[in-house]
């Protein structure tokens, strides 16, 4: 199972795109996503700011404001084959 984060602040445009993106691949794969929203969690607002959406796949940093569908298909890809 690959394990997808997405970290993202309400009312970001950005985060939205990025939640399409995720949400259109991940039927592809054995694939879970936990969305967490920094807004009012002041370790998480220090640790990414304004530097959202960022998707971490099974731990390491994957993504951060964009991805390209084909991108995300080749990294959770990868992660498949392990």
């Amino acid at each position: 199972m690959i394990e997808l984060i997405l970290y993202t602040r309400n009312d970001c445009e950005l985060c939205r795109e990025m939640e399409e993106t995720i949400a259109a691949e991940l039927p592809r794969f054995d694939a879970r996503i936990q969305r967490i929203e920094i807004d009012g969690d002041p370790v998480l607002e220090a640790r990414f700011g304004v530097e959202v959406p960022v998707l971490f796949v099974n731990d390491r940093k994957a993504f951060k404001y964009r991805c390209a569908p084909s991108e995300l298909r080749k990294r959770l890809a990868r992660e498949a084959r392990g």
